[in-house]
């Protein structure tokens, strides 16, 4: 598990040190405050962790410059550097639980694509993340994975990374039952089950007295409880490891986000460590709702908040045990300011 993340004068991210909670990580905060770099940096670090056939000073230090610029595609690795005048360096330093797995490393704004690394792991990650982005990407199988690999396109690797584990096969024996039992709150929301034409890879929702309906018919919010669903049948998310998840709530209603809420806190009951960036008021109360729940109450989420300074000044960072823990929390703030608005409207109304 990830026990703390040290990062400095990354992209738009505050400088500090991030302490993450083994099970469930919320991030929340306005638009273009890092939310989303700062999960896409995780996932990046630990996606190398996990992959790496050497652990060797160079090997390693491409590694991890290739899978940054390959994630975030800048034009060279030194603009994910925060924004300054003269010189700046970044560094990025990951403590786990397992202290041999623990890594840091940096580099500067001139970089191109070099990588200084100050700390290598003494061993592999024993499993690889999975990254869940805002898009749905089960349309994108199984045709994504040799486009990507063959010509020069402006796709995230993440997502290379994400079809190529949505391809993979699902487990059997003792598993397949675990599984089972994991999926079937998606699989009634989505009113069928998600499986793969062996031929062709393609990906279909089958519809008990229907058939198999074909994934771009599907509602796209549908597709990403099918994404999540492929990933705990293929065994990716069923015992330990991690799941990266930016804005869940995003194509789905409130009754699928409630899907959802409880399939997150599930996961982390397995010993899945979930890190979720989210704008969802109603999803951050799901989780809390849920987690007051007898099975998950042993769940000790982390909440983290991005606030814009004033007048230019950084963004600064808020975290915390508890939702209440985080003072600035723009989600609440701008609900109470629409409902204030509404009775106001509503006064108006009565008056006329």
């Amino acid at each position: 598990m990830l026990n703390k993340a040290v990062i400095r004068n990354f992209g738009p991210l505050p400088s500090g040190d991030y302490q993450f909670a083994p099970g469930l990580n919320v991030i929340v905060g306005e638009n273009g405050l890092g939310k989303s770099q700062l999960l896409k940096l995780l996932y990046a670090v630990l996606k190398v962790n996990a992959d790496a056939k050497e652990l060797t000073k160079a090997e390693l230090q491409k590694a991890y410059a290739e899978k940054l610029v390959g994630v975030f595609r800048p034009d060279g690795l030194g603009r994910l550097v925060k924004r300054r005048q003269g010189k700046e360096r970044c560094e990025v330093r990951l403590d786990m639980q397992e202290t041999a797995l623990s890594c840091s490393f940096s580099f500067a704004s001139q970089a191109k694509s070099e990588v200084q690394l100050d700390k290598a792991p003494g061993k592999v990650l024993a499993q690889a993340p999975a990254y869940i982005p805002t898009r749905e990407l089960v349309t994108l199988c199984p045709w994504f994975g040799p486009l990507y690999d063959n010509y020069h396109l402006r796709f995230e690797e993440s997502w290379r990374d994400t079809v190529s584990l949505l391809g993979a096969p699902s487990v059997k024996g003792p598993r397949e039952k675990k599984a089972a039992e994991l999926l079937k709150p998606l699989e009634a929301a989505m009113g069928g089950k998600v499986v793969v034409e062996p031929g062709t890879g393609e990906f279909y929702l089958n519809i008990p007295g229907e058939g198999n309906m074909e994934m771009p018919l599907v509602a796209e919010g549908l597709r990403k409880l099918a994404m999540l669903a492929r990933l705990i049948s293929t065994g990716v998310l069923l015992d330990k490891g991690y799941l990266v998840w930016d804005e869940p709530e995003t194509n789905l209603n409130p009754k699928l986000i409630k899907v959802v809420a409880r399939s997150i806190l599930t996961l982390c009951q397995q010993g899945i460590q979930v890190f979720i960036a989210t704008h969802s008021l109603f999803l951050m109360r799901e989780l809390e709702i849920i987690q007051q729940e007898k099975p998950f109450q042993a769940i000790a989420p982390r909440f983290f908040a991005l606030k814009a300074g004033d007048a230019g000044a950084a963004t600064s960072l808020e975290q915390g045990s508890n939702l209440y823990d985080i003072q600035t929390l723009v989600l609440l703030d701008e609900e109470l300011h629409q409902s204030e608005r509404f009775m106001a409207a509503e006064g108006l109304h009565a008056r006329d």
